[in-house]
């Protein structure tokens, strides 16, 4: 973490830098005193490219905490552990196989939020028509909707007491400092609901290796040297991953 944290932090000084020294990256422009000023923005208004190069490196450095506090990355990883867990296979598949599978499953999830962020926020202000606070304020606006339709009140609500303040008139005067953590709570309890669906079959699996293994005097074998082979039967007989991809993409009501 010191490593990443001073590798982030590098690249941010070099953006700067690079925002400050750059030609193209600023422009002399009168100021309403007849001086001269230094604006970020480039020439016709357009953002320069140095400030593109600097937003775009700090998107990347939070990136991944955005990903997973507000979208559905966090549900389908959790599911997909849980999943392999049932089947006793501590590290089958690998834990970057499952962020892979995840990753882009959300995105396939999230298009369409994505899409509407691109046209409401990020075409605007890449052709200069909004400047970046604008765009800022748009872009919340798909993605606030989206969340609040997979948030149950009761977590807002805990979110709320918790923090001592007034609940909301309604569901759009919740603000983001309160409505991601409660959205992250609503998608944990959700994964656990169907982990725990997942886990009860093979649960009984185990339960009849283990007296049949124990009515035979066996008790010194491993019941899951066992059941494993059966759990993995019955998982591939039932079309398992299909089944659980399914769930989770119909969880969030398609990709639409």
């Amino acid at each position: 973490m010191p490593r990443a944290a001073a590798v982030v932090g590098a690249a941010l000084i070099g953006a700067l830098l690079l925002a400050v020294l750059a030609p193209s990256a600023a422009h002399a422009a009168p100021i309403p005193d007849g001086g001269e000023g230094v604006t970020i923005n480039g020439i016709n208004g357009t953002p320069s490219d140095s400030v593109l190069t600097l937003l775009g490196i700090t998107v990347l450095s939070v990136a991944p905490a955005l990903m997973l506090m507000t979208t559905s990355f966090t549900k389908i990883f959790v599911v997909l552990a849980l999943t392999r867990n049932a089947l006793s296979l501590p590290s089958i598949p690998p834990n970057q196989v499952l962020a892979g599978l995840s990753l882009f499953l959300t995105m396939f999830i999230m298009w369409p939020v994505l899409v509407d962020i691109n046209q409401a926020a990020v075409s605007p202000y890449t052709a200069g028509d909004i400047d970046f606070g604008e765009a800022f304020g748009l872009a919340q606006g798909p993605l606030r909707d989206w969340m609040l339709g997979f948030t149950r009140e009761e977590d807002i609500a805990l979110m709320y007491r918790a923090g001592g303040l007034d609940n909301p008139e309604d569901p759009s005067g919740v603000p983001m400092y309160a409505l991601i953590p409660a959205f992250m709570l609503s998608e944990l309890r959700a994964a656990f609901l169907i982990g725990f669906v997942i886990f009860v079959p093979f649960l009984v699996i185990d339960l009849v290796v283990a007296s049949a293994l124990m009515s035979m005097g066996m008790m010194m074998l491993p019941p899951v040297m066992i059941s494993l082979p059966f759990k993995i039967l019955l998982f591939l007989l039932i079309d398992g991953w299909g089944l659980v991809v399914t769930t989770l993409v119909q969880s969030y009501g398609g990709s639409g």
